[in-house]
């Protein structure tokens, strides 16, 4: 199984209000776009706003339908991060996690000045 982003979909609605977007998504969107070969390393699913997001339920409990995600493959041998571990699938939320995660282990470039945030915390 191949690593599996999820972003929640451009334009939703909250109530009668919207639309919006999500801007821990359009991060993530942002260095899929500095980065296309993501798109092929990744198998990369948009979920609507309105819970239940089923896809993540099946997988993650409904504890943890939060987004961004990324749900990390079976073979894929990860130290370093902090990840949780939910209905035996390892995972990461938040979309400096998941860019520390992506700059580690798919060859692409780091956030500028992340150790600098983590340090004076954000």
């Amino acid at each position: 199984m191949k690593d599996t982003l999820f972003l929640l979909e451009k334009d939703f609605t909250d109530g009668d209000s919207g639309p919006f977007y999500c801007p821990e998504s359009a991060l993530n969107e942002g260095v899929l776009s500095y980065y296309p070969q993501l798109r092929e390393q990744l198998d990369i699913r948009y979920v609507g706003f309105a819970k239940p997001r089923f896809p993540l339920v099946e997988l993650l409990g409904e504890a943890n339908q939060g987004c961004p995600v990324l749900v990390i493959g079976d073979d894929v041998k990860v130290g370093g991060l902090s990840m949780q571990t939910a209905n035996g699938h390892r995972f990461i939320s938040g979309e400096h996690a998941i860019a520390r995660y992506l700059a580690q282990h798919c060859g692409i470039g780091s956030v500028h000045g992340d150790d600098v945030c983590a340090i004076a915390g954000g």
